[in-house]
């Protein structure tokens, strides 16, 4: 692969995606590793082919991937945002639709913490009166 890429960084929960896309034929490698091989889910190639199938340029683009922390989903959705970064940089005028299907926005929703006094984060102990 040749050395001019286009890089987005995506996050999701507690995964981070590190992200370059080089002009090729479509090979999308996350970890050194296939997508196929790494997410062997069919929905979750799916949420990482998105941004790509969305902008008309999924042969255009080799990709690839490095994530760490989080779960498959988390990783696969950080990828996709990483993606959708990396193609705004390749050619600004992206922008309108990426951003119509909300592959911009960063999902900050995370898991809430567990507060003392109660079961979890929001569940309280089982309170009997009598």
């Amino acid at each position: 692969m040749s050395q001019d890429f286009f890089y987005g960084t995506g996050k999701r929960k507690s995964a981070v995606a590190r992200t370059r896309l080089y002009p090729g034929a479509g090979r999308i490698l996350v970890n050194e590793r296939p997508y196929e091989e790494y997410f062997p889910r069919e929905t979750l190639q799916m949420i990482i082919r998105q941004p790509l199938n969305l902008t008309k340029t999924l042969g255009k683009f080799d990709v690839k991937v490095r994530v760490v922390g989080g779960g498959t989903a988390g990783q696969a959705q950080a990828i996709r945002h990483g993606i959708a970064r990396a193609l705004l940089r390749f050619d600004a005028e992206l922008r309108l639709p990426l951003k119509r299907a909300g592959l911009l926005t960063r999902d900050a929703r995370v898991k809430e913490r567990k507060k003392y006094g109660q079961r979890s984060a929001r569940a309280r102990f089982q309170y009997s009166k009598r």
